[in-house]
């Protein structure tokens, strides 16, 4: 059963599209969600911003600043939270290597530190875990820490290396208290209760035991291994954590050290001696030299030399292009065989490399529409937390029959089983990866929200220039006729490839794209030359064209420029370009001297992608009806729809008119995509529910759509669908685990099971279970990192 699509809905892409109109800044110091959706309310209520997103997986927010107010924005929000205790600084959008290593290096000394202190903190918890529970399963202990012999030494050891364990974790400690008193508790608030409960707990039954009052009860009585090993456990939690999302985070990376941090700049053409610089004080004009194998630094145009260069980045081709003089090269491709100096036409910031950054930077901070629920609960979900460990505790106590100390280990087990982290990174690091993933396929995605409308769509509509087609027209065959209309093997004494290069050198002054057509087909055209050249505009062209066996009147155009010549088509002729019509093509008559007939039929035609036919029926086979939309005449678009399997076409289409048929699409209860090319199809991809404006080779259009596909092709199209759906199926799959965590985790931790006759969990299990939540989370939106178009 089809859903129809609400207006509502259909805004979800459309909320975050376009890098104008927000700030964005890094944000240090979240451990949890209730840290991003704190951050978040409170700057979503400033003055002067109309709204704000704080993602939790790449430490960002962003805030969209009503007119006017963008300067007072920029220095208040710093300000804001840095009131909450976290920091926050303008981020840096632009593709720096030297910035990307000096961030990969502090991330990495701070990975270094968490490891240092979670060695430390192991040495003391694991012995201490081994002393507290070794004599319950059955280890012989030395008499000296036996608790039954030396009841007062097995708490005084318990305690020593507790303390260690504490002291190396008391960043816990601070940042929950400090959260709890601005009223805006976090998970490290509930470690810090929790354990903090336990450690002030067993310290009492220390001092008791110590100065004689039941020291063999206080040894049975104290939650010191329960301390240590939670502490210690958490962090390990967040040291795996932490190497996981570097992990995930490591596409804009692999995007910006694509960018050689030097280029060798040169004076003139001929100078011989490059001046090494910074790739940063290359300005445009500037002459750089590439060597072989290494990276062009900056986009720019070829002036000398000749080489092959890699532009896989961009296009997806395997294979080098060749380059020389003229042609236009880009930051981060790689310099074949030859020796090439280009002149500087866009550096730092405005490189088409630094606009993909910033696309997949602006993608991985977005939020999808199904992280909303996530946001709502976690804003509530700690002080919920809190509330029901201290009913739980006291129930157990008051109504349950169980100890203190029991009722002390439900409280601290039901604040350590909570993990509000699992539920602020299940969707973002899907997020993140999914969209990494899809840049390095050439599909710049431009927020979440597009991710996930994609993933529902179920029509497609495409233009067909230049997407399912190479959006050029190709001469396809040359037919020599006599004055009958049938073929022979030459006319005039021109063979086929003969009367290609007299049609090549006929069309040597035009640049209209059929004549640059034939123009790429003639093998050569020899010492061929045109003189008397007249053109009929919208009709063809004549001229006389000299070869080597004399000079002949040409002339090359439609049927009723033939006609018009006195050539007019035979019976049989017209049948063929009737034939021809019907199939798509594009039929040029040519007249070769004083004949009465045409001498010739060029057959042109916009070549069909290879992979065009595959992709519509992979399309089909997901779900999706595939809708062709084209200003093209109605018998070539169904030609060209026949060929691929489209079963929809609309022809003779304005650029406003395809805008109207995706709103009848739509209106139809359709979930719509756009692939077009993101300029005559513009109004389209803005009513799509998802617009894919599809790059012209080298060129990324950051306006257009809400998905750029930088390989072109539909290929591109079924890859962007593709990784939409695996990313919301792992997105799905992460927010159910992580409420089915919480759902099911916290009442076990308040004792269900014990009320049916189990145990009652232990905090160490509970502080375990929830250190690896957060982490399976992570682990599970890597796996899209292994993401294979099946």
């Amino acid at each position: 059963m089809k859903t129809k699509t609400t207006g509502e809905d259909r805004q979800h892409p459309k909320e975050e599209v376009g890098t104008a109109g927000f700030l964005s800044f890094d944000v240090a110091g979240m451990h949890c969600a209730a840290c991003s959706a704190r951050i978040e309310k409170v700057l979503g209520g400033m003055e002067g911003i109309e709204r704000a997103s704080v993602n939790l997986a790449t430490a960002s927010a962003r805030v969209w600043p009503r007119p006017g107010m963008e300067e007072a924005v920029a220095r208040l929000v710093p300000e804001r939270v840095a009131a909450l205790g976290f920091t926050a600084t303008p981020a840096s959008g632009d593709a720096d290597e030297a910035e990307a290593s000096r961030q990969a290096l502090r991330e990495a000394e701070e990975q270094d530190l968490r490891l240092r202190r979670l060695l430390v903190m192991a040495c003391f918890s694991l012995p201490l875990l081994v002393l507290a529970m070794g004599h319950m399963a059955g280890m012989d202990m030395p008499e000296f820490l036996d608790p039954f012999s030396a009841p007062r030494t097995f708490l005084l050891v318990q305690l020593g290396l507790t303390l260690p364990t504490v002291w190396l974790g008391r960043h816990f400690y601070k940042d929950g208290a400090e959260a709890i008193r601005r009223l805006s508790p976090t998970m490290d608030s509930l470690v810090a209760l929790g354990t903090g409960a336990a450690f002030l707990y067993s310290l009492g039954y220390t001092l008791i035991g110590i100065v004689g009052f039941g020291a063999i009860g206080a040894a049975h009585n104290v939650y010191y291994e329960s301390v240590g090993v939670l502490l210690t456990m958490i962090e390990l939690g967040r040291y795996l954590e932490a190497g996981a999302r570097r992990k995930a985070a490591d596409a804009i990376g692999s995007l910006v050290r694509l960018c050689p941090p030097t280029a060798l700049r040169l004076r003139d053409e001929r100078d011989a001696d490059p001046e090494e610089v910074p790739v940063g004080a290359i300005v445009v004009g500037d002459l750089v030299l590439v060597r072989p194998g290494g990276r062009i630094p900056v986009d720019g145009v070829v002036v000398s030399g000749e080489s092959s260069v890699d532009l896989s980045l961009m296009t997806g081709e395997s294979m080098p292009v060749a380059c020389g003089p003229g042609d236009d090269l880009v930051a981060g491709a790689v310099n074949g065989e030859g020796a090439v100096v280009l002149q500087a036409r866009r550096v730092g910031r405005d490189t088409q490399l630094a606009r993909i950054v910033r696309l997949v930077r602006e993608a991985q901070g977005s939020k999808a529409p199904i992280a909303r629920l996530a946001d709502r609960v976690s804003c509530h979900f700690v002080p919920a937390v809190m509330g029901v460990a201290l009913l739980a505790g006291a129930a157990w106590l008051l109504f349950g029959g169980v100890s203190f100390s029991e009722a002390l280990g439900v409280f601290v087990a039901v604040l350590v089983m909570a993990c509000p982290c699992a539920m602020g990174l299940a969707t973002p690091m899907a997020i993140m990866v999914g969209t990494g993933v899809a840049a390095s396929h050439g599909v710049l995605v431009k927020n979440g929200a597009a991710l996930e409308q994609a993933s529902w769509l179920d029509a497609l509509a495409v233009d067909k220039t230049g997407t399912l087609t190479f959006g050029r027209p190709e001469l396809e065959d040359v037919l020599l006729l006599d004055g009958e209309g049938l073929e022979v093997p030459k006319v005039d004494g021109l063979d086929r490839d003969g009367v290609v290069a007299v049609a090549a050198a006929l069309e040597s002054r035009s640049e209209h794209p059929l004549a640059r057509a034939i123009r790429d087909a003639a093998q050569q055209t020899g010492d061929a030359s045109v003189t008397e050249v007249a053109v009929s505009p919208g009709l063809g062209i004549a001229g006389d064209v000299r070869t080597g066996d004399g000079v002949r009147r040409v002339a090359l155009g439609s049927p009723a420029f033939a006609a018009g010549l006195g050539a007019p088509p035979s019976p049989a002729v017209r049948t063929r370009l009737e034939e021809l019509g019907i199939r798509g093509k594009t039929p040029l008559l040519m007249i070769l001297g004083e004949s009465r007939h045409p001498s010739a039929i060029l057959v042109l035609a916009d070549g069909v992608r290879p992979e065009s036919a595959k992709v519509v029926a992979s399309l089909g086979r997901l779900g999706m009806e595939v809708v062709m939309l084209t200003g093209d005449n109605q018998a070539t678009a169904s030609a060209v729809a026949a060929r691929l399997g489209v079963a929809r076409v609309e022809a003779g289409l304005l650029p406003g008119d395809k805008a109207d048929a995706v709103r009848r699409l739509q209106e139809g209860g359709k979930r719509v995509g756009m692939v077009g090319d993101g300029i005559n199809d513009a109004p389209a991809l803005a009513v799509a529910d998802v617009g894919m404006a599809v790059a012209g080779g080298v060129d990324v259009s950051a306006e257009a759509g809400d998905m750029v596909l930088m390989r072109g092709g539909m290929d591109a199209v079924l890859t962007a669908i593709a990784i939409s759906r695996a990313t919301m199926a792992n997105i799905r799959q992460n927010l159910g685990w992580a409420f089915g965590y919480n759902i099911l985790g916290i009442p076990v931790a308040a004792g269900l099971l014990h009320v049916f006759g189990g145990p009652m969990m232990s905090p160490m299990v509970a502080g375990t279970a929830m250190a690896l939540s957060s982490f399976s989370v992570v682990c599970n939106a890597l796996r899209l990192r292994f993401f294979k178009i099946e």
